[in-house]
């Protein structure tokens, strides 16, 4: 039997419980933008979200001379938590490397899916790519995510599904994986894994890990062999609305508090990132 709204509201969930403090971020701030791609490779790596030398996370950059579109990816042949602010790699939309410090290039197949979302949607300041486990199961379910918790409703009707062509190298599917992807910000690339796009670094860094922890839920769920309990959809549609305002509230405010205990957490562990 599924779990009905009782009783709904229109506040917003404060993370915080009153006004935001922290740090207050520029979205054109270049060397601000590589440290925070920096922490989220470091950070994705750190929770066991990466896939060896494989998968990718960009951030656009501002326009360069004439107007260029560029963006940052990881260099090829590093593990995530290699990754620091000097060593990525800066590429416009047609594939020219601009700056490459490390000198191995870039993942062809990362360029082909990045490449494709930042010249589509000029909201997608970060795009990331995982191959988790329990993101590459949930994908290759007909029924893709179910609404079976918190962490799960924030994402209901919010889901693109793309379905598999092979390894990314072909540049025409960039178009197909557009179009499915429409103005949604979180995307399962069938029997392969998840793309999520985010306004800042930190969303979609934030969306990355309530989506592999609704996906691990969904996993643990189901194995039990027991009936799990589904959220209704009206409640499940509250819980998405909910979270939404909350995201708008923090992009807006252009400060992150979570984000900022995040970069705590690297400064202790892994301070190289931010080098």
């Amino acid at each position: 039997m599924a779990k009905t709204a009782q009783s709904k509201t229109d506040e917003t969930i404060s993370f915080g419980g009153g006004a935001q403090a922290g740090t207050r971020r520029d979205p054109n701030d270049e060397s601000q933008i590589r440290i925070d791609l920096a922490a989220a490779y470091q950070l994705i790596a750190l929770n066991g979200m990466d896939d060896s030398i494989f998968t990718h996370i960009s951030a656009r950059l501002p326009d360069g001379p004439g107007g260029t579109k560029r963006f940052l990816l990881n260099p090829y042949g590093l593990m995530f938590d290699e990754v620091t602010a000097s060593n990525l790699v800066t590429i416009d939309e047609t594939g020219a490397i601009i700056d490459d410090p490390y000198g191995a290039g870039v993942n062809a197949a990362g360029f082909t899916i990045h490449s494709a979302v930042h010249m589509a949607r000029h909201d997608a300041a970060c795009v990331l790519h995982t191959h988790t486990v329990a993101g590459v199961a949930v994908s290759s379910l007909q029924e893709g995510l179910l609404p079976l918790n918190q962490w799960s409703a924030q994402f209901h009707g919010k889901i693109a599904f793309h379905d598999y062509e092979g390894i990314a190298l072909d540049l025409d599917e960039r178009e197909r994986l557009v179009a499915d992807l429409g103005d949604l910000s979180v995307m399962l690339l069938r029997n392969h894994g998840t793309l999520i796009c985010g306004r800042s670094v930190a969303e979609a860094v934030k969306l990355a890990f309530n989506l592999e922890r609704s996906c691990k839920a969904q996993i643990a769920a189901l194995s039990t062999g027991l009936t799990p309990i589904p959220l209704a959809d009206d409640l499940a549609a509250h819980t998405a609305a909910q979270y939404a305002r909350a995201y708008d509230k923090t992009e807006a405010a252009g400060i992150d508090p979570e984000w900022d205990a995040m970069l705590r957490l690297l400064d202790r562990q892994a301070p190289a990132y931010a080098d």
